[in-house]
């Protein structure tokens, strides 16, 4: 088909606004694939700053944790006086009331100095865990007698008691009805144990 100069000059126009609005839909097909692509990338960074953002909510819930479990640790050792320096004042009170309220009749200790079990922790909180033996004699009537003290010994806290050794011998015949003498006597080696922050002590 053959155009005259006259009709081409009448399509000039329509061709013009055709040209103009393709280029112009090919204009916004790229502007929208941009738009698509930067918000693409803007979803992905914010569900990444989302994900970051949970795992530091979920490390403080767990540090939370930790530091509840540990102030509960703390504050037990505290209510039974293990923190700080040796209690040998309320030591020899413990063992002389224990005594008295068991009736035994011969109640013997000695304590020794002080000695370092073990450093831990780190620069922060740093631990030392101390020492100090404690022999014990006591004449008893029967076993119970014994478990009854070192039961009573652990109960008055001022430190942890751990028992490394008991032995007890028999000293007299069985209990008759005629008296009430001791007839065992028990030997024990006990650790009395109690822990020093370096960091409040300096």
């Amino acid at each position: 088909m053959n155009f005259t100069a006259q009709e081409l000059r009448k399509l000039a126009l329509p061709l013009l606004a055709c040209l103009a609005l393709l280029a112009a839909g090919a204009a916004c097909i790229v502007w929208a694939r941009q738009d698509q692509v930067n918000a693409s990338r803007e979803l992905a960074a914010t569900r990444d700053a989302a994900a970051k953002a949970s795992e530091r909510l979920a490390r403080i819930a767990e540090e939370e944790r930790e530091v509840k479990e540990k102030l509960q640790v703390y504050l037990r050792l505290r209510e039974l006086n293990i923190l700080g320096e040796e209690r040998r004042l309320e030591w020899a009170d413990a063992m002389t009331r224990i005594r008295a309220q068991r009736e035994l009749p011969d109640l013997r200790y000695r304590v020794e100095r002080q000695r370092l079990l073990a450093s831990v922790g780190n620069k922060a909180v740093p631990v030392d865990f101390y020492a100090s033996a404690m022999k014990v004699e006591v004449a008893a009537l029967h076993e119970g007698d014994l478990l009854n003290f070192l039961s009573d010994l652990r109960d008055t806290g001022n430190a942890y008691y751990a028992v490394r050794r008991c032995s007890i011998t028999r000293t007299g015949p069985a209990i008759t009805a005629a008296g009430l003498a001791p007839r065992l006597r028990a030997e024990c080696d006990i650790d009395l144990i109690t822990i020093m922050d370096r960091a409040a002590k300096a």
